[in-house]
C-alpha cells in the first residue's frame, strides 16, 4: 500500500513487453486491510488496476489475501495458501518482499508495541488495531517476512524521517520499530527520498 508503491508498480507495468518474465511471476501480498477487494482502501484494488491489469501475470499467479472474509478466517486461508506453495519449507522462501515504512516505524501490518511482533510459529495473522482504520487486518509475520532472500523499502517524505533515522543508526531500534525487525536472508535495500532522508544521509 502507499502512494510510493503505486507509483512503482506504474513504472513495472511500463517495462518493454519482453522484459520481465510476467507469466513465470508469482505476486503474494504482504498484509492487506480486511475490507472488500474493490474497496478504495483495499491493497489489492491498488495493485491491481496500477499493476497487475497492465501486465502478463495469470490470474492464478495472484494470490491475494481475502480481506472480505472475517479476518481470522482471512488469515487462516491465506497461511494455508502460502503453506500450498511453499510445500514442505519451514518458511515461506520470498525471492523479493517490497515493504513500505509508517511515520511510527510500522511495516506491513505490524505496529509497534503490537503482540502481533511475538509470534514465531505462524506466517499471516489478524492483526487488531486501535489507531487505523479499518480497525482489522492481515499481515504476514516477521519470521515470514524474513524468511525472503531480498527484501526492499521504499520510504518517502518528511513524515517517515525519525523512524528512518532510528533504523539505520541505532541498532538497538529494531524492539520498538517494527521495520528494523525484517532481516531477510541475503539482501536488505532502501529506498529513499531527500525529504525522507533529511541533509545528511546515516
Amino acid at each position: 500500500g502507499g502512494s510510493a508503491l503505486s507509483r512503482t508498480y506504474e513504472i513495472l507495468a511500463a517495462e518493454p513487453p519482453g522484459s520481465v518474465p510476467w507469466p513465470a511471476v508469482h505476486v503474494f501480498w504482504g498484509d492487506e486491510r480486511c475490507v472488500p477487494p474493490n474497496d478504495p482502501m483495499s491493497n489489492f484494488v491498488a495493485a491491481k488496476t496500477s499493476f497487475l491489469d497492465r501486465v502478463a501475470i495469470p490470474a492464478a499467479n495472484v494470490h491475494r489475501i481475502a480481506g472480505e472474509n472475517r479476518p481470522a478466517r482471512a488469515a487462516d486461508d491465506y497461511e494455508r495458501e502460502l503453506h500450498a506453495f511453499f510445500a514442505g519449507a519451514e518458511r515461506p522462501a520470498f525471492d523479493l518482499v517490497l515493504l513500505g515504512l509508517g511515520e511510527d516505524g510500522h511495516t506491513a501490518s505490524l505496529f509497534p508495541g503490537h503482540s502481533a511482533l511475538l509470534e514465531t510459529k505462524r506466517w499471516a495473522i489478524a492483526v487488531e488495531t486501535e489507531a487505523k482504520a479499518p480497525r482489522w487486518r492481515v499481515s504476514l509475520t516477521l519470521g515470514a517476512l524474513s524468511a525472503a532472500r531480498d527484501a526492499m523499502f521504499l520510504v518517502a517524505g518528511a513524515g517517515k524521517r525519525e523512524a528512518l533515522s532510528q533504523i539505520l543508526t541505532n541498532p538497538e531500534a529494531a524492539p520498538r520499530l517494527p521495520g528494523a525487525a525484517v532481516r531477510p536472508t541475503e539482501r536488505l535495500d532502501w529506498f529513499v527520498d531527500r525529504a525522507a532522508i533529511g541533509d545528511t544521509a546515516p
